[in-house]
């Protein structure tokens, strides 16, 4: 059977079919990347891709930014209505399934090989349960995988949007001057591109009476503070990322709490493959262990970075694969 995965981003929009053999992994046949503002919806791109290749697929499945409630969502980044239903019936498919992009993240890691990922912290040997997702790139998104017992099954969640919690002076200082730009400091001001880029805003200003000027004129402020902590241009940058590494650590240990995440927690997004050296030799691990008296449970979890930018996509195939009736 051939399917269609979708990973629908505000830039691109990444498309592939899947070839489906039994209870084996889908295979990835072909694969396409549209630019995503160039087409009026995904109908648009859907069709110029089966056109492009030539497919028939049974079965869709789409990642897209977002919350994502029922058959019909409204994308975040971009002026597009998806709906399963029209998707199904202008394509004649039997099953279209709509997923947060971390959803499907989730639904990826589990055909991830060993060279797709890194390992921060092994965990215990027999390590299996619930497990998280957590990536922070343009924002931060968050998902679950509840453990049945057999199986993993993904689900979204938008913890990304709850609020950041300071944990000492310096964290205290960022929140409150953080909270004199918006009305609700969450998570996702502080772990995405924007929230690097601001982390050393706030550190520039308060040792150094403002930015730069290689930082105010960096068409890309993130990718700038992170070219100049790794390369040691800039001793500023080096410590703004190294606490944006350490608070990604704490909220990657709060979600694992939260979902009881025995079987790890996965590091995705954008970010962390290019600050990879920082997460093994920085504080991300110190962050993730700060949990008192529940320094135990967290350290028996294993943490691994993922380093495939392929994973939601490929989570993607993997959901259209299942025969799961869609809700309506």
């Amino acid at each position: 059977m051939q399917v269609l995965g979708g990973d629908i981003g505000g830039t691109n929009a990444r498309l592939a079919l899947f070839e489906v053999d039994g209870d084996a992994p889908p295979r990835l046949d072909v694969e396409h990347v549209y630019p995503s503002a160039d087409h009026d919806g995904l109908e648009e791109i859907v069709a110029a891709f089966l056109s492009d290749v030539g497919g028939r697929p049974k079965r869709a499945a789409f990642g897209l930014a977002g919350p994502v409630r029922g058959r019909r969502v409204r994308t975040t980044n971009l002026p597009w209505v998806v709906d399963a239903d029209a998707v199904a019936e202008r394509f004649g498919l039997d099953q279209v399934a709509l997923l947060n992009d971390l959803e499907a993240t989730a639904w990826g890691v589990g055909v991830l090989e060993h060279d797709q990922i890194h390992v921060l912290q092994g965990g215990a040997g027999n390590a299996n349960g619930n497990a998280a997702v957590i990536a922070a790139g343009t924002g931060l998104g968050e998902a679950g995988l509840y453990w049945d017992g057999a199986r993993h099954h993904p689900f979204a969640c938008e913890g990304g949007h709850a609020g950041f919690a300071p944990g000492n002076p310096l964290e205290i200082e960022l929140f409150d001057s953080l909270g004199r730009r918006f009305d609700h400091v969450s998570w996702e001001r502080l772990l995405s591109g924007p929230g690097l880029a601001a982390i050393a805003e706030f550190l520039f200003e308060r040792e150094q009476g403002g930015p730069p000027e290689w930082l105010r004129e960096a068409g890309d402020p993130a990718a700038a503070v992170t070219e100049a902590a790794l390369t040691g241009r800039s001793a500023t940058a080096s410590t703004a990322l190294d606490l944006f590494v350490r608070l990604y650590g704490v909220e990657s240990g709060d979600l694992a709490l939260k979902l009881m995440a025995l079987g790890g927690v996965w590091v995705g997004g954008g970010i962390a493959p290019k600050i990879l050296p920082r997460l093994v030799d920085g504080p991300f691990l110190e962050g993730f262990l700060a949990k008192g008296r529940m320094r135990p449970l967290v350290a028996a979890m294993p943490v691994r970075v993922i380093l495939d930018d392929r994973t939601a996509l490929l989570g993607a195939g993997r959901r259209a694969a299942f025969d799961v009736e869609p809700a309506r």
